[in-house]
C-alpha cells in the first residue's frame, strides 16, 4: 500500500497560534492523521540556531529558527522550508501564495504541490504600491507553480480563472465547529452580560469597518456594549486613534483573544456579531460566528452574502447600521430568529466533517497523480 504523506508549508506552525491558516492546518493534520496520512509541518521559531524536529500529536514538525521579525522573517522562513521540503517528494500543501516564487523549487524538483490561494491580497487598502506589486507577481506565481489551486469561495474560484484553467481549480470553503454552549462565567471579566452585548472579531485595518461599526454604535445612547476584539496601537496608528477618538464608554476594547474557549462563550452569549470585511473569501471568523449561532450583521458585499445567505443582516454604511441599532437590534424575537437561521446556514456546508472530507478528496486525487 502506497503511504500517505502530506508536506504543509505556509504557516508558522503547530499548534494554532496565530490565525485562519493555523487553525485550518491543525485541524487537517489531525483528521488526516486519523485517516492513516503522515503528516509533516514546518514550524517558524524566533532566533538563531539549527533546525530541530518533534513531533506533536502525530505529527513531524521541522522547527526552523529565524532571526528577522515582520515580512523579512516571513520571506527567510518559507525560503528555508521550501528548499529543505524538496527532499520530501510526497506531496506538498502550501497555505497561501504570499511569497509563491519560492515555491519554484517544487517545479524544479517535480514535486508535486497543492496550493490554497486565500483572498485578493493585492486589493487590500492597506497595502502601498510595491507589496500590492508583491502580492500581485506572487498571485501569478502561484496560479504558474502550484499543480492545483484551491479556493475558499466561489468569487475567488472565478478571479483564479482568469488566471488558470478552471480544471486546476477547485473551490472548498472554511469550516468552523458547532457550537452549542459556553461556559457563562468565561465573559465576565469583559464587563458584559449575557445577550446585552454585540462583538466585532477583526483585525482594525480600514476594509474592516471598524471605525464606521463604531461610529454608528456611538452616533446615540445604545442598550449594551459593544466588544471590538483586536490588537490596537493608538499610539502610532492613526486610524487606530481615530477609532479610540470616536469610542465612548459602551464600546469595549480588550485587546487581541486566543484563548478559543473565552472566543467561543464570547460569540455565544453575544447578540449579534457584526462583521465589516469588504474583501476576502470565506472568511473564519464569519463562519465560526455562524458556528456558534451568533445573529449576523455584515457589510453588504459579494464575499459575506455567499458565507451567510439569507441568515445575515446586510450594511452599506454608517447610517444604515446605526439605524439597525436603534431598530431590529432591539427585538429579542429577531435576535432568536437570526440566531436559527445562523445555525442553518452553517449546518449548509462549512462543518468541519464537510470541509476536510473534501480535502482528503482533493489530496489523495493529486497524490495519485503524482505517483503516474
Amino acid at each position: 500500500m502506497r503511504v500517505k504523506q502530506l508536506v504543509i508549508l505556509g504557516i508558522r506552525g503547530l499548534p494554532a497560534r496565530h490565525g485562519g491558516f493555523e487553525t485550518f492546518a491543525e485541524r487537517l493534520c489531525l483528521f488526516l492523521v486519523d485517516q492513516g496520512w503522515d503528516l509533516i509541518v514546518y514550524c517558524q521559531e524566533k532566533g538563531q540556531g539549527e533546525l530541530h524536529e518533534s513531533t506533536w500529536r502525530g505529527v513531524k514538525r521541522i522547527h526552523i529558527p529565524i532571526k528577522n521579525e515582520g515580512p523579512l522573517g516571513t520571506i527567510l522562513f518559507d525560503l528555508k522550508s521550501v528548499w529543505h521540503a524538496r527532499k520530501y517528494k510526497s506531496l506538498h500543501l502550501t497555505l497561501g501564495y504570499n511569497t509563491a516564487c519560492v515555491n519554484i523549487v517544487q517545479r524544479i524538483y517535480r514535486i508535486r504541490n497543492v496550493m490554497n490561494m486565500d483572498g485578493i491580497e493585492w486589493k487590500r487598502q492597506k497595502w502601498g504600491r510595491i507589496l500590492k506589486a508583491w502580492f500581485w507577481l506572487n498571485e501569478r506565481f502561484g496560479c504558474w507553480f502550484a499543480n492545483h489551486l484551491i479556493a475558499d469561495h466561489p468569487l475567488i474560484e472565478a478571479h483564479l480563472a482568469t488566471r488558470a484553467s478552471r480544471d486546476k481549480i477547485t473551490m472548498i470553503p472554511y469550516g468552523a465547529i458547532r457550537v452549542s454552549d459556553a461556559d457563562e462565567s468565561l465573559i465576565d471579566q469583559y464587563g458584559v452580560e449575557k445577550n446585552n452585548y454585540s462583538i466585532v472579531i477583526a483585525r482594525p485595518e480600514p476594509e474592516n469597518s471598524i471605525l464606521e461599526i463604531v461610529k454608528a454604535f456611538c452616533t446615540c445612547p445604545r442598550k449594551g456594549k459593544l466588544l471590538v476584539l483586536g490588537s490596537f496601537f493608538p499610539d502610532s496608528n492613526h486610524y487606530h486613534r481615530e477609532i479610540f477618538e470616536t469610542a465612548n464608554d459602551s464600546v469595549i476594547f480588550p485587546g487581541a483573544i486566543y484563548d478559543a474557549d473565552i472566543i467561543a462563550a464570547l460569540r455565544f452569549y453575544s447578540r449579534f456579531y457584526i462583521h465589516g470585511h469588504q474583501v476576502g473569501g470565506t472568511n473564519p471568523s464569519l463562519v465560526e460566528a455562524l458556528g456558534a449561532g451568533c445573529a449576523v450583521v455584515a457589510h453588504d458585499n459579494p464575499f459575506n452574502r455567499w458565507v451567510t445567505n439569507e441568515s445575515a443582516l446586510y450594511f452599506s454604511g454608517v447610517d444604515h447600521l446605526s439605524n439597525f441599532f436603534s431598530g431590529q437590534y432591539l427585538e429579542d424575537d429577531y435576535v432568536e430568529e437570526k440566531k436559527a437561521e445562523a445555525v442553518v446556514q452553517f449546518q449548509s456546508g462549512f462543518e468541519w466533517d464537510d470541509v476536510l472530507r473534501a480535502y482528503e478528496a482533493i489530496l489523495s486525487m493529486q497524490q495519485e497523480i503524482g505517483a503516474k
